[in-house]
């Protein structure tokens, strides 16, 4: 499998789990508790197989493939909380939860800066408005999360929030992968 075609197939996984898991995230969907669950958990899988797969992809080392292997890092701390919360459910799983939150937006924005630095500029305002968006968005979760654990809101509104604003940057960040990889195997084709 070409890089072009990792990177591209991993941000379309990155992408549908993203909007699987902000699914299950929603409380207005009325869906059961269970059937929430497995969307976060099985989205958060997604999402870090998509990064994991787009940190493959790269060539060579660069703040893009760190930002995605990051992400691919907090996705798996997530998982490991959505898994050990329902074993449990204690403070401890719900601080992972965070915790893997606050890494996918860290890694999010390790990526970010690598757009500016980037000599194909096909794609490349997609890839920084997505970027910021689903840094914004896994930031807003953790928030979210931290707020629900303190006991200073009994609502999940502002996760739920987080969680689309990170589903829109992923797919336009998707958007902006595919015009970025193209561009390069047309660079590729022509030299």
């Amino acid at each position: 499998m070409s890089g072009h075609f990792k990177e591209i197939f991993g941000s379309t996984i990155n992408t549908l789990g993203t909007i699987q898991a902000a699914i299950g995230s929603t409380p207005s969907f009325h869906l059961s508790k269970e059937t929430n669950y497995q969307l976060r958990l099985v989205g958060n899988v997604l999402q870090g197989t998509g990064s994991a797969l787009s940190a493959g992809g790269q060539g060579t080392i660069s703040l893009e493939k760190l930002g995605d292997e990051i992400q691919a890092i907090g996705n798996s701390t997530v998982v490991t909380g959505l898994i050990l919360y329902l074993l449990s459910n204690t403070q401890t799983e719900q601080k992972l939860i965070i915790t893997g939150n606050w890494i996918q937006a860290l890694g999010s924005f390790v990526g970010l800066t690598d757009e500016f630095f980037d000599h194909t500029a096909a794609g490349r305002i997609e890839n920084i408005i997505g970027g910021l968006l689903q840094g914004i968005g896994n930031s807003l979760q953790a928030i979210g999360g931290t707020e629900q654990l303190k006991g200073l809101s009994s609502q999940q509104n502002l996760g739920t929030i987080g969680s689309w604003i990170q589903a829109t940057g992923a797919v336009l960040s998707l958007i902006g992968q595919v015009k970025e990889e193209l561009d390069e195997i047309v660079l590729n084709i022509n030299e």
